[in-house]
């Protein structure tokens, strides 16, 4: 199995196979419009333009499962990201990352690359967050907050999990490793 077999909906509500990212490095992230590490939506957007034409795609899921932090339609969330955020990749429909309704992709990329730790910055301070709400938040796999990526190669591996707090840069020299 690999991220080509899953369908996702895209924007419109209509059902996209991931197989058409076949060949392709992808970072799968699930993003919201109101959050503090939305400002990372600049750094993607400059990797984007940057490895786009040597097979890069970031695949956009928005989900509003931490702190209501992706209010709206999937529809205005586009068009936040568009107009605000100058988003050029591909935003798919709104979704859940954790829980019961939680997208069988986001199952299967946190099964793939589990959950191991918070670090860069802030991330004394999203774990002391994270610890008030469950003193055991360690122990699962789950989706921590915003912005989680998910770096997959041209063979459909999910070869990394990046937490939120994690350097961009870092990000960067992963995804410029598999180019």
């Amino acid at each position: 199995m690999s991220v080509y077999d899953f369908e996702v909906k895209d924007s419109e509500g209509n059902m996209q196979s991931l197989s058409q990212y076949q060949d392709k490095v992808l970072l799968i992230v699930n993003s919201a419009t109101k959050c503090g590490f939305t400002p990372q939506y600049n750094e993607l957007n400059e990797m984007y333009n940057e490895f786009h034409e040597q097979g890069f795609e970031i695949l956009d899921f928005p989900c509003n499962q931490f702190g209501g932090q992706a209010p709206g339609t999937t529809e205005e969330i586009t068009e936040v990201c568009r107009s605000k955020w100058l988003v050029p990749y591909t935003i798919f429909d709104k979704i859940d990352v954790n829980g019961e309704n939680a997208s069988p992709l986001f199952e299967y990329l946190k099964n793939e690359q589990p959950f191991t730790d918070l670090k860069g910055k802030g991330a004394t301070a999203l774990k002391l967050m994270l610890k008030a709400k469950d003193r055991h938040y360690k122990d699962s796999n789950d989706i921590k907050w915003n912005f989680t990526k998910f770096l997959v190669d041209r063979q459909g591996n999910v070869v990394r999990r990046f937490e939120p707090t994690e350097d961009m840069g870092d990000v960067k020299d992963a995804v410029e490793a598999l180019l």
